[in-house]
């Protein structure tokens, strides 16, 4: 355990770097407008792989835990799902690939021509689509180093490929270095699981067994909630930021966002490796209020004392991960500190859900979070500018917390 969450630590910590040259390099040679756009790729990206993949990632690890001495069972599995996953892409790729004028009108608008960036990924997204299966059953086979493995070669791939592209095609490079780096992460995938089974001869039609799409669905739901109405909802953000603001404010925005997801990740991964199992394994309510308490009093005033110093640093921060351009992004790092705070507070009552399988709960607290977050920054937008998408973030999480506490508050309390 202690090994592999120290080499997950350096994986995440490897990722962080990567991001901050890569955020580096897209401020020097695309400035804020180009990195709005780039937002609204990956927003989009996040959802279309929601969709191809059906949310059955967590539930393909399960299953293949539970098979993988047993050979039928383990083929019937992988068979079912590669079946299932590669029809549903292959259909979602000639929609991408036939409509991508009005993909690039709908994320880009109609004074941009990216049409054939969605032809790209339309032909990309199989690839993909494929690595995240085949990373999601070596992970149930038990071999997580090798999971942590391909994620280090994919970050450091992806990173020669971004910096290259960028320079080479400025805005046009930084989108195609979103979609085509993870569907070349297929061929490190395939080689590493072919050392553990024969890949190619598992798959059969003759093993195709509805009764597993059935069982995995269930696990489908609450991820599909969250990886595809979350990105649009934010899509849908930054849209009006550009229509109301410009898009060069909606550039400043995507940057904050960038350097919050960075020190985010150090929480999402504690809670995913350590806290998570916990929560699982806790079958009274005196073992989930230890497990919930020992992460706010360990975990989050830390985490808090982190940020607190992060935001005397702001204008340093900026200036170093972006350019001098990017100043105004300094105006936005309170109130998005307070809402990523409110927001590591409510992460682990989050994780509550998935531990004990709370699927309608969970599906509407996140509901009501994104319509919050989308009102409030609509309003606070047209009162504030763009300080208003930040406090709407920071009263958004604020509630969604209050929300949670009152609904675990005998685990709590």
């Amino acid at each position: 355990m202690f090994k592999v969450t120290s080499l997950n630590s350096i994986s995440v910590l490897l990722k962080i770097g990567i991001g901050l040259i890569t955020s580096k390099v897209l401020a020097i040679f695309i400035g804020p407008s180009g990195m709005a756009l780039t937002g609204n790729l990956r927003n989009f990206l996040t959802s279309t792989e929601s969709i191809a993949t059906l949310g059955f990632q967590n539930g393909i690890v399960k299953y293949i835990v539970e098979h993988k001495e047993n050979e039928e069972g383990l083929k019937r599995i992988i068979s079912t799902v590669f079946l299932s996953l590669l029809t549903v892409t292959l259909i979602l790729s000639g929609v991408l690939f036939l409509f991508s004028s009005y993909w690039n009108d709908f994320i880009f608008g109609k004074v941009l021509e990216y049409a054939s960036i969605f032809k790209i990924l339309a032909l990309v997204l199989p690839w993909y689509v494929v690595t995240i299966f085949l990373l999601a059953v070596i992970n149930g086979l038990g071999k997580f180093k090798k999971v942590i493995y391909i994620n280090v070669i994919g970050n450091c791939l992806g990173l020669v490929f971004s910096v290259f592209m960028v320079w080479k095609f400025t805005t046009f490079g930084a989108l195609l270095s979103i979609i085509i780096p993870p569907s070349l992460l297929f061929f490190v995938a395939f080689y590493f699981i072919n050392k553990e089974i024969r890949f190619i001869k598992t798959i059969s039609f003759q093993f195709f067994d509805v009764e597993v799409l059935k069982k995995l669905s269930s696990y489908s739901l609450m991820a599909l909630v969250s990886s595809f109405f979350g990105p649009l909802v934010f899509l849908a953000i930054r849209n009006n930021v550009i229509a109301t603001l410009g898009i060069e404010q909606a550039g400043y925005w995507e940057a904050v966002t960038r350097i919050s997801t960075y020190y985010l990740m150090f929480i999402s991964t504690i809670l995913s490796v350590y806290f998570l199992p916990k929560l699982a394994f806790a079958t009274s309510v005196k073992a989930t209020k230890n497990v919930f308490w020992s992460y706010y009093k360990g975990i989050l005033p830390l985490f808090a004392i982190g940020l607190l110093v992060l935001y005397f640093m702001r204008f340093m921060l900026v200036k170093l991960l972006f350019t001098p351009s990017f100043l105004p992004v300094a105006s936005l790092f309170l109130w998005q500190i307070v809402g990523d705070i409110f927001k590591a507070a409510s992460l682990i009552l989050g994780y509550q859900f998935f531990a004990k399988k709370l699927t309608l709960a969970f599906i509407v607290t996140e509901i009501f979070s994104l319509f919050l977050m989308y009102s409030f920054s609509h309003y606070f937008i047209l009162l504030y500018g763009l300080e208003g998408i930040v406090m709407a973030h920071a009263l958004t999480y604020f509630i969604y917390l209050t929300v949670l506490v009152i609904y675990f508050r005998k685990s709590l309390f």
